[in-house]
């Protein structure tokens, strides 16, 4: 599909919206994947996941409230913090007054790494973007807001 294709026959809209969407998600996902990892060593999905740390109080989230912030399961979400904690940019936190709740963290190794990706991650956004305008990129991101809940 490029710019100019016309809405499906049958007119969906809607469909024709959720098509392209899901394409430009996947081109967006392999070029942030590039980037990030050639020159941090960090997935995309690494990237928001610390980014997802770094915005919360105390950098720290439950990972149900981690899993809910990134729409994975739970399971993927400690899947996907394994290699960070391996590597130290993440590290594990009880609760003190609950040994059940556990908490994953952002680490100053991970803040520092975070600082670095995130000046790639908004070089790499703006080059994607150059040609949007402003406004129809407000209006398009408060409908995937939307969609995003």
């Amino acid at each position: 599909m490029n710019d100019h294709t016309p809405l499906s026959p049958d007119g969906d809209g809607a469909l024709d919206f959720c098509l392209r969407l899901a394409r430009a998600q996947a081109l967006i996902v392999r070029r942030f994947d590039s980037t990030l990892g050639n020159l941090h060593g960090l997935s995309f999905s690494d990237y928001q996941l610390l980014y997802q740390l770094q915005r919360a109080p105390g950098a720290r989230l439950r990972r149900i409230d981690l899993a809910e912030r990134l729409a994975l399961t739970a399971s993927g979400v400690t899947r996907s913090l394994m290699p960070l904690e391996k590597i130290g940019l993440v590290a594990r936190q009880a609760d003190a007054r609950d040994a059940r709740v556990g908490y994953a963290v952002l680490t100053a190794a991970g803040l520092t790494l975070l600082e670095h990706a995130s000046a790639t991650a908004q070089a790499v956004g703006r080059e994607l973007l150059q040609d949007a305008p402003a406004e129809q990129l407000a209006a398009l991101s408060a409908i995937l807001g939307k969609l995003a809940g």
